[in-house]
């Protein structure tokens, strides 16, 4: 752990030593070299660590979406036909289920916070450990947990198969129905879940108006401090893996006992250095996923806020900075896409 951890502090300092600029209000100015990335314009860096929009649309096959739409709000995915991926991942409620961690087949509990599937086209990787390489690997994962779904490839394609819609559209799209073909629906339907035009979007676009003011004091204390060395890209975060507490034992102030899934990306690679280092999960919407951190232990956006900064970052936030830094999450909600009831087949 302590060689990932040394790493990602030195990082930080390493990021303030080449962004900062003339001291204002006490803290480095922290203004980029590329200061396009940050004011507006309609010119972005395409680099993954530059801030950037998110796209305003998206070329999709339609017919793909909504067949795994379709995928996505079925139970028969699950072995005993009770737990979709919608269930989980609730598209009313910003993609989550608001549970510290999730609840699978026969109310067996995960053992992390099920992430928001909203805009997880735009994360470098899949899972908090990182394991799925993309949305398509993703979609097979939970299919063949015997916590979350316990099914199979065969039992899953036996009953799309006698089913009266589905071979006819999987014929359209695919072919056929097989694992590959599942997976790519699933996953193109999740990549047309994105949401653009968040108050910091337009910001970025040009607005001078679409922040508010401390929602602006925010965006800046954000950078000032560092948040933006981990939380960067078009998706503020989901584009590298951090350790958690670099700057305190998180684990050990929590209060319980270690579970597998606090390993992290150790589970995956069993490196020593990987030991509690997680993929960086993206901030936008983040005002509304709740819970928060791999293990929901976090009720509140201003206790995550104050967290971050005390075992990321050692600072400690006084109650002004704090609701800075809390006005400036709360931009990055963007505009959901219409969702129409699924009762016919496309």
């Amino acid at each position: 752990m302590f060689g990932g951890v040394l790493l990602i502090a030195i990082g930080v300092v390493v990021w303030v030593l080449l962004f900062a600029g003339p001291a204002s209000d006490g803290l480095p100015s922290a203004e980029p070299a590329n200061a396009t990335l940050f004011a507006g314009t309609s010119s972005f860096d395409a680099s993954p660590q530059a801030i950037n929009p998110l796209p305003q649309t998206l070329s999709l096959d339609a017919k793909k979406v909504a067949l795994g739409r379709l995928l996505f709000e079925d139970k028969r995915l699950s072995h005993d036909n009770s737990i979709a991926c919608a269930g989980c991942h609730d598209l009313a409620r910003a993609g989550v289920d608001h549970r510290p961690t999730a609840i699978g087949i026969g109310g067996q509990r995960g053992d992390v916070n099920a992430p928001t599937v909203y805009n997880s086209a735009f994360n470098f990787r899949q899972f908090w450990d990182g394991r799925a390489a993309d949305l398509e690997e993703q979609a097979g994962g939970p299919v063949h947990n015997p916590i979350e779904m316990a099914s199979n490839w065969q039992e899953v394609i036996g009953k799309l198969n006698a089913d009266s819609t589905y071979p006819r559209l999987f014929k359209e799209s695919y072919g056929g129905i097989s694992p590959y073909a599942i997976q790519n629906a699933i996953a193109t339907f999740e990549t047309s879940l994105f949401t653009p035009d968040s108050p910091f979007d337009r910001h970025l676009r040009g607005d001078v108006k679409a922040l508010s003011p401390e929602a602006a004091a925010g965006w800046k204390l954000f950078r000032q401090l560092g948040c933006i060395a981990c939380h960067q890209g078009v998706n503020l975060g989901g584009n590298m893996y951090a350790g958690l507490g670099v700057m305190g034992d998180y684990f050990k102030d929590r209060g319980r006992p270690l579970t597998k899934a606090d390993m992290g990306r150790y589970n995956v690679t069993g490196r020593e250095e990987d030991r509690h280092v997680f993929k960086v999960p993206s901030l936008r919407n983040v005002a509304q996923t709740g819970p928060y951190f791999h293990d929901g232990s976090v009720a509140t956006l201003e206790q995550a806020v104050d967290l971050m900064a005390r075992y990321q970052l050692g600072v400690e936030l006084d109650a002004v900075s704090r609701q800075r830094l809390a006005s400036f999450l709360m931009s990055l909600s963007g505009v959901f896409p219409p969702l129409t009831p699924t009762g016919a087949a496309p």
